[in-house]
């Protein structure tokens, strides 16, 4: 946890429903988030050309305020990303042609940022009820033909259950 009360999001994952879209068979997004080591030797490299498509599903809602990519091959790295939230499918083609306005938002990313693993500070407001996030990796640092990405980490907060909120001392109001 770090000063803000922030813990990686890694745990709160359904690794069932993990997806990604021009991935490698060999280096995968599901071995990659679920290999219980940010720095482990699996990597995520994309398949037939730069783009990517991550599907990250969580077991429960979660606010979202970092998040942090890591690249040792830094001509590999995502340079441009959009995030969206809350979609059930996504497809290359409902990501490619959508306007700027319909993510929730959209980095392009330094490379000091990529081969770092800094932490890349996200719309707090846009992100307080997640069920799954969905990077769109537009292009990579080098315009290489394969996208790598060696760790990805997701840092916010566990929301209070609605559920143990005591609303009983609610009284309607005339």
């Amino acid at each position: 946890m770090d000063s803000s009360g922030d813990v990686s999001l890694l745990g709160h994952l359904d690794p069932s429903q993990i997806t990604c879209l021009n991935e490698s068979d060999q280096h995968d997004l599901k071995s990659l988030l679920t290999s219980g080591s940010t720095t482990s030797p699996t990597f995520l490299l994309s398949d037939t050309d730069e783009q990517l498509l991550l599907n990250i599903p969580f077991n429960q809602t979660v606010r979202i305020r970092t998040i942090s990519l890591k690249t040792s091959n830094v001509s590999q790295a995502p340079c441009e990303i959009k995030l969206l939230i809350n979609r059930p499918s996504l497809a290359f083609d409902d990501v490619e042609g959508a306007e700027e306005g319909q993510f929730a938002q959209v980095f392009t990313l330094t490379e000091e940022q990529v081969s770092e693993g800094q932490r890349i500070q996200l719309r707090f407001v846009k992100f307080q009820t997640v069920n799954s996030l969905h990077i769109f990796v537009a292009s990579n640092q080098g315009g290489e033909e394969e996208t790598r990405i060696d760790s990805l980490d997701i840092f916010g907060t566990v929301p209070m259950l609605t559920a143990a909120r005591d609303l009983g001392g609610l009284k309607n109001q005339e």
